[in-house]
């Protein structure tokens, strides 16, 4: 079983900067990518960021230029980093890891609770 705790998350102004982290334990082995997702109050909750094992990363449009999506498999975090940030930012954001064991073609998926993102004057 793998769990994933997010932290990092708050209040800041527009155009400023905040880290979110996610640090995962339990059960990791195999092929695995980290996602960090986001959900706005009355939204479908939209993947923004994806970081391979070997560093090759993704990120939706909206994001694309400001958020810098990082992993270190050797601490199985996974780090946000978010800059420029405006109100349409605010969200609960959520990191998801996605392992597909050696053995098997099956991929499993594990979420975590969510972070709280706020940026207002």
């Amino acid at each position: 079983q793998v769990q994933l705790v997010e932290s990092g998350g708050g209040l800041v102004q527009p155009g400023g900067s905040l880290r979110l982290s996610c640090a995962a334990s339990g059960s990791i082995y195999g092929i695995n990518t980290m996602d960090w997702y986001r959900q706005a109050p009355g939204k479908e909750r939209a993947f923004i960021a994806r970081v391979t094992a070997g560093g090759a990363t993704t990120y939706t449009d909206s994001v694309k230029g400001r958020f810098t999506i990082s992993g270190d498999n050797a601490k199985n975090m996974v780090t946000l980093q978010m800059n420029s940030l405006t109100p349409e930012d605010t969200a609960v954001y959520y990191c998801k890891m996605n392992i597909r064991p050696v053995w098997t073609p099956t991929w499993y998926e594990y979420w975590g609770q969510g972070t709280q993102v706020t940026v207002s004057s």
